[in-house]
């Protein structure tokens, strides 16, 4: 297809390191569903870079089919989009040795995340955390992605991305894209229901909300979820990050504005406010959580999803690798 023409390509990956969350739907994978319209979207379950903390073997085997199955149960279409699992496609790995060698160590020691990540994992400082960034853009520039959905966080590994890029476009001659990071209007930034100062995470099990959380465990954790000591409703991040925290999710979750739900709620207090956005969840989270366990049940599709996602994103691959194998002077296989 004529280069003007052809859509333009976004890829992004979740690590199946834990359970989805509802702050995974809200702030990522729910846009995902809104672009797969617009743009030809690739969209990785990255377990290769799970492993960069000790995992239990059956555990992420389970999580990666499990992700997939969420994937599609939240709306995405395996005929229209790219599915599929990293460790099955091996031109990550083999894309990111050779990115290494046009890495600067200095880069990579500058990485914020590699120095948060070293603290919470002090006993398992591995290269493998150490060169996280490097397969990160082995991920996206093997694709000739345009666009990265990030948050704030990853902004710079796409940045950094994009210098090493550069740098091997300059000795070589033009070989990758240069992408963008892309963050999403819709994007709701869900933070954790027990630290409302700190972003929902799959590793705070008190403070946030699993997809697949049956009805009873989402109400409990609303209803246990910090506000403050006064009982207005109101929208204020910096006085009432609790409240404007459970405000963002309401209105994710119902399609409602702040204004509609402060309106909704004048006057009635957290006792009544904390249950109801308990339950506008819990009916979001619904059929998402009933879909994928039906589809869990039905392990060949799933299997027949992934395979296929595998084959189609390892034709994308091959053609970039076999431009980059040529370029740096490796004999062609």
């Amino acid at each position: 297809m004529d280069g003007e023409m052809r859509k333009k390509r976004i890829f992004s990956g979740i690590q199946p390191s834990g359970e989805l969350t509802l702050g995974s739907y809200m702030g990522a994978i729910k846009n995902w569903v809104a672009l797969q319209e617009e743009y030809e979207c690739v969209y990785c379950i990255v377990d290769m870079h799970a492993i960069t903390v000790r995992q239990v073997p059956a555990e992420l085997r389970r999580r990666s089919v499990a992700q997939l199955a969420q994937y599609i149960a939240c709306g995405l279409d395996p005929e229209k989009n790219i599915m599929f699992i990293q460790s099955h496609v091996p031109q990550h790995a083999e894309l990111s040795w050779v990115l290494g060698c046009y890495t600067q160590f200095g880069e990579l020691s500058r990485m914020t995340q590699f120095k948060m990540k070293s603290k919470q994992h002090a006993d398992n400082i591995t290269a493998g955390l150490f060169t996280y960034p490097v397969l990160m853009a082995a991920d996206i520039l093997l694709y000739q992605a345009d666009l990265v959905p990030v948050g704030e966080d990853q902004k710079q590994h796409v940045e950094l991305c994009r210098d090493i890029a550069q740098r091997f476009n300059g000795v070589y001659s033009e070989t990758f894209t240069l992408p963008e990071p892309f963050i999403p209007k819709l994007g709701a930034r869900i933070m954790s229901l027990g630290d409302p100062s700190s972003k929902m995470s799959k590793s705070d099990p008190d403070g946030c909300v699993y997809l697949m959380d049956k009805p009873e465990e989402v109400m409990r954790k609303f209803k246990r979820a910090v506000t403050d000591s006064e009982t207005a409703v109101k929208y204020d991040k910096d006085a009432k990050p609790g409240i404007s925290n459970l405000l963002t999710i309401y209105c994710a979750a119902t399609g409602k504005t702040l204004e509609q739900a402060e309106e909704e709620f004048a006057g009635q207090g957290y006792g009544i406010f904390k249950p109801a956005v308990g339950e506008a969840v819990v009916e979001l989270l619904r059929p998402i959580r009933e879909e994928s366990q039906r589809l869990m049940d039905d392990k060949a599709y799933l299997e027949s999803v992934y395979r296929a996602g595998a084959e189609k994103a390892g034709r994308i691959a091959d053609r970039t690798l076999s431009k980059v194998y040529r370029k740096v002077g490796f004999v062609a296989r």
